[in-house]
């Protein structure tokens, strides 16, 4: 068998119900590729302490699954990507539909050599004017620092090792700051990020839409989402269950 080209990984933590609905998007994308370039690349969801079947589920969609039984975000992406044999990493999160061009459009990023990763930025339509605001509030901050959510990250296996990965000491915020030393690092040497605004991916809604409004402003104000990012005491309530 080929070595793949490009590896995708899924962190998953009880995603049973959304993986049918989600995962297909990503395998359309990477078959699309495959078929046009001749490569071969491969999904790889981590199972993070699941209680339902996401385990099973995941292996059936054809996934390679891993298991990484600590609860925190930045050390699932991390165990998916040691586990990679691709040269093209690209991080996605569960519940996110993926366009069809996606995976053709970072592979021809990556290896023009010009960049040294990026991101698709994430389109929410939440059902709630206020969430509607937050999301908005978000991505005006998101293009003003160019900076990037982890739903939909992507970079080359040398500068996500060169960077040593996600900080797995952070519970919440991890992934803006990987993109942070990503974008930095790309700066230096002259291969800067891009961020494809042209081809964004569409996450579930479903904390906006069966959380209060109150709530998610709460936990995704531009004052909360900065403090005490290392506890997973302060954010056990984001981390405790996957909203249905």
């Amino acid at each position: 068998m080929n070595r793949p080209e490009v590896s995708v990984v899924i962190p998953a933590f009880n995603e049973a119900d959304y993986l049918p609905r989600y995962l297909p998007s990503v395998i359309r994308s990477l078959r699309a590729w495959a078929t046009d370039s001749g490569g071969c690349g491969e999904i790889i969801v981590v199972d993070n302490a699941s209680t339902d079947g996401t385990a099973t589920v995941a292996a059936s969609l054809g996934a390679h699954v891993m298991t990484e039984p600590v609860r925190n975000i930045g050390r699932v992406r991390n165990t998916g990507a040691a586990h990679a044999a691709g040269r093209y990493l690209f991080f996605v999160d569960a519940d996110v539909e993926v366009p069809i061009q996606a995976v053709t459009v970072l592979v021809s990023l990556l290896s023009s050599g010009q960049h040294v990763g990026g991101a698709f930025p994430p389109h929410y339509t939440p059902k709630r004017l206020g969430a509607r605001l937050l999301c908005w509030y978000w991505d005006a901050y998101r293009r003003r620092n160019r900076g990037a959510q982890g739903v939909a990250q992507f970079c080359t296996a040398e500068a996500f090792h060169t960077l040593q990965g996600y900080r797995s000491d952070l519970f919440m915020s991890e992934d803006v700051e990987f993109f942070a030393r990503l974008r930095d690092m790309g700066d230096q040497t002259g291969q800067p990020v891009v961020l494809v605004e042209a081809l964004r991916v569409k996450p579930s809604t479903r904390r906006y839409d069966q959380w209060p409004t109150w709530r998610m402003w709460w936990w995704q104000n531009p004052i909360t989402a900065r403090l005490r990012l290392d506890s997973a005491a302060f954010w056990r309530h984001w981390y405790r269950s996957t909203v249905r």
